[in-house]
């Protein structure tokens, strides 16, 4: 009988301890891990950052120049479920697809008009000081976007290797999933 009290002692920690892994990760705090080029020179290949939650829990919106994680299926309506199969510790067991999941930069929050001239980003007719850049962006075509209300308009730092808001659009807030801390 003592054996059998020690036992449920241990599968309740352990399930506490799970439930508390899985909150942490979903509300408060995760690591994740870079994948692919389009953050060089600030961020590589490979290299783990760790992402504050709050802003995501909280719908905090994020400033100009964070960098932060989005999912990029932009067309998806984002439910408590996602955040869940988001989260590091439940993927491990769901075998979860995290490849809608990049990071970038944010350069345009909503009412901003934004353009792309001269390889250059303007917002608001005012040029970017983008330092983080170690290149100039080869596209040759301009373009101009005006950010809608609820979105944010993000970029890779390698700008000529980047699939971002060029390509996929306008970022709802509800998928900017967390801020980078380190």
């Amino acid at each position: 009988m003592n054996l059998l009290k020690q036992i449920w002692s241990w599968i309740g920690s352990i399930a506490i301890s799970f439930v508390l892994v899985v909150f942490l990760g979903v509300f408060v705090f995760q690591s994740t891990k870079v994948m692919g080029h389009s953050m060089d020179p600030t961020l590589h290949d490979q290299q783990r950052v760790y992402v504050s939650k709050l802003s995501h829990t909280f719908k905090y919106e994020p400033d100009y120049g964070d960098i932060v994680i989005i999912d990029s299926r932009v067309d998806l309506k984002r439910t408590f479920k996602n955040d869940l199969l988001d989260s590091p510790l439940l993927s491990l067991f769901t075998r979860g697809d995290d490849k809608h999941v990049w990071i970038k930069r944010v350069i345009g929050k909503a009412g901003d008009e934004l353009e792309l001239k001269d390889h250059k980003m303007y917002r608001n007719g005012v040029a970017i000081d983008e330092p983080y850049l170690n290149e100039q962006m080869r596209e040759s075509a301009d373009a101009k976007w005006k950010v809608p209300d609820g979105h944010v308009f993000v970029m890779g730092d390698n700008r000529n290797n980047s699939m971002d808001s060029r390509v996929i659009g306008y970022i709802p807030l509800d998928h900017v999933l967390g801020k980078k801390l380190f």
